[in-house]
């Protein structure tokens, strides 16, 4: 079995093909994009996806469709043989509408979803569009949405604790708001954008001095952030580091 340890081999350059279609005007405010991956392998392919804070309707020909609640750790995905996935990321604030209950009921679960009628990104778009509310998210969801787009475009807030100051509200309150809307605490999802950050970092060549990462994060030591980064990313940092 061919193996995927986060490197971009060959092989998936060679077997896989990724495509992405913007949502419709309607979808924009739910919907990130609509993805579609092809493969072809001549032996199964184990394949590692690192997590986000996000939430995904998926669907594969002859398959039942299935949300995939948010992952706080890496997971691996066997490909084996010729086939299609279709997907739509949604955006923080959506999948509540579409469980009726706290997205953390779905956090690392993956749920099969009645109703998709097609196998591609029209059965998704109806789909969709028959459970979401017609006028937009709801203000909690749009709130959820906003804030972790804030939380992963501002490189600078490291702790719960800034995200509060910053938007006028309390650490409890966020940690409600998170719990029913995006599946994973502020505290994560701040962690998980910035250790991205250090990916890219590592990535473009820039020594990265671990113990001040784990500092700034709120981690109570090296040790700690080094268990974290590995259970997200499958390796240890100095692991991941030594491959750039």
């Amino acid at each position: 079995m061919d193996e995927d340890p986060r490197r971009l081999p060959p092989a998936r350059a060679r077997h896989q093909r990724v495509r992405t279609v913007p949502p419709p005007a309607d979808l924009a405010g739910f919907v990130e994009r609509f993805w579609i991956v092809d493969w072809h392998y001549d032996r199964p392919y184990r394949q590692k996806v690192v997590p986000y804070p996000q939430v995904h309707l998926t669907v594969q020909p002859g398959a039942a469709a299935m949300l995939a609640g948010p992952a706080t750790r890496y997971v691996h995905r066997e490909l084996t043989g010729t086939g299609r996935v279709v997907g739509a990321a949604l955006r923080a604030g959506t999948a509540r509408a579409l469980v009726g209950a706290p997205v953390s009921t779905i956090t690392d679960r993956r749920c099969p979803v009645a109703g998709v009628v097609a196998a591609d990104v029209n059965g998704l778009t109806d789909h969709l569009r028959a459970r979401l509310p017609a006028d937009g998210p709801d203000r909690a969801a749009a709130q959820a949405r906003d804030l972790v787009a804030t939380v992963a475009g501002d490189r600078s807030l490291v702790r719960v604790d800034d995200l509060a100051r910053d938007t006028a509200t309390s650490v409890r309150s966020l940690q409600r708001l998170f719990h029913d809307h995006v599946g994973v605490g502020p505290k994560w999802v701040i962690r998980r954008y910035r250790l991205h950050e250090v990916t890219e970092l590592m990535a473009a060549g820039v020594p990265v001095r671990w113990a001040e990462v784990a500092a700034d994060l709120g981690y109570a030591d090296q040790a700690h952030l080094s268990r974290d980064f590995t259970r997200m990313f499958g390796e240890p940092p100095t692991s991941y580091a030594r491959r750039y």
